[in-house]
């Protein structure tokens, strides 16, 4: 068991540390179905293993010059209600219904990356940096504050969902959070993914404390050896992500992310609909 999760760890780290999100997607479905956990130990767990692995992968791209602290500490400071909401959420939600809707948020994910991908490869170009422009600024000129009032409320509503699935589901957003970083502070992309990672890192630690209050306690061995490989694979994945072609990385883990979900699928919505289902 601790080698399977010493090889499922590498790979999550290697996944955030490259593409800034979406590694946390697998953690769940590795500590269900190859380490043996409930769903609600997995989702707690999986808090443990992408909040310290997004931290390390922070660090690793703070240092290349690729991380914005404060954009990331607001985008998390707003999430924080979303992410104490969900973590109560998940505290009272069947295993059986939490799984299935595990199943559908990797779908989502996963057709959502495919439809990026086509988009990009139909444009012919990447994202191009623009410039971080102020949501909330002070005009001295005129002696008042302004605000984009607009990029304030899509900074908002997002943050706020990713606190929400965060708390609920154990993920740490960097799906969304990259996108949402791009339009609510025009950040370039390589930034972008580096500051998403302080953002998971605030809304995982945030999720994490409310679960425990609530009594949610994962098995913590396995959870431990996935967090020390995911730690090291976030710092390879960061070298990495600036030498491989990013189109290829999302297109690999896209499909690895369409193949997980239908298994997940399979595996947990019978359950659901036997539950509903008279005897």
């Amino acid at each position: 068991m601790l080698v399977v999760a010493a090889g499922a760890g590498l790979f999550i780290g290697l996944s955030l540390g490259a593409l800034g999100g979406g590694g946390s997607i697998l953690a769940v479905p590795v500590l269900v179905y190859l380490l043996g956990q409930s769903p609600t130990q997995a989702t707690t767990g999986s808090l443990v293993v992408v909040g310290l692995t997004a931290a390390v992968g922070a660090v690793a791209a703070g240092r290349a010059g690729h991380v914005r602290l404060g954009q990331g500490l607001t985008f998390g400071l707003i999430a924080v209600g979303g992410a104490v909401g969900g973590a109560r959420a998940a505290a009272v939600v069947p295993a059986d219904v939490l799984m299935a809707l595990f199943a559908l948020l990797m779908l989502l994910v996963g057709a959502l990356m495919v439809r990026r991908l086509r988009r990009h490869r139909e444009s012919g170009q990447g994202q191009r940096p623009r410039l971080d422009d102020p949501i909330v600024a002070f005009d001295r000129g005129e002696g008042r504050f302004v605000c984009d009032c607009p990029r304030l409320a899509k900074l908002v509503v997002t943050a706020t969902v990713v606190g929400l699935l965060t708390g609920f589901l154990g993920v740490g957003g960097g799906f969304v959070v990259v996108p949402a970083l791009l339009l609510a502070f025009d950040l370039p992309m390589a930034d972008a993914v580096g500051t998403s990672l302080v953002v998971i890192t605030v809304t995982s630690a945030v999720a994490l404390t409310a679960r425990h209050g609530a009594g949610v306690v994962p098995e913590w061995p396995p959870v431990l050896v996935l967090t020390v490989v995911a730690a090291v694979g976030a710092v390879l994945g960061a070298r990495v992500g600036h030498r491989v072609s990013g189109s290829r990385l999302q297109a690999a883990f896209a499909v690895l992310v369409l193949v997980v979900a239908m298994y997940t699928t399979v595996r947990a919505v019978p359950e659901v609909l036997g539950g509903l289902l008279p005897t």
